[in-house]
């Protein structure tokens, strides 16, 4: 059902955890399956420098959190909100199913919600904002 890519990154995320004095962290959830996702980043003017979360997620929502994590060390912050749904499959080399897409994209809804708090932007995005271009 799932490649080894997600396999992989489900049973040994390398940035999982609490982060020690994050610029930001921000607790997000996806009721429809109730995975519940916290992330923690380090900006430097602006660029990821450190990303990591804590979880109780099941094992598409962990595995693409990861993936997730490791590929946006040295984006620009708002190199983030343009990224949507498509991301996770061009990383995980698969697409989600429907009925796991708001999982998969749990990572990315959380770290923009994050972002924007960060930023101050009063802006709070859901989970259309990023499953949609």
């Amino acid at each position: 059902m799932y490649n080894e890519t997600i396999t992989y990154y489900s049973k040994t995320p390398p940035n999982k955890g609490k982060m020690e004095n994050p610029d930001v962290s921000f607790w997000e959830e996806n009721r429809t399956c109730w995975d519940d996702l916290k992330v923690y980043i380090i900006l430097e003017n602006n660029v990821i420098k450190k990303w990591s979360f804590e979880w109780d997620t099941a094992i598409i929502t962990t595995a693409c959190a990861s993936v997730f994590g490791e590929s946006i060390i040295g984006m620009n912050a708002q190199e983030i909100f343009e990224l949507w749904y498509s991301y996770i499959e061009e990383l995980i080399g698969m697409p989600i199913s429907e009925r796991r897409k708001n999982a998969s994209v749990l990572w990315l809804l959380t770290t923009r919600n994050a972002l924007h708090t960060y930023l101050d932007d009063g802006e709070h995005d859901v989970f259309d904002d990023v499953l949609t271009i």
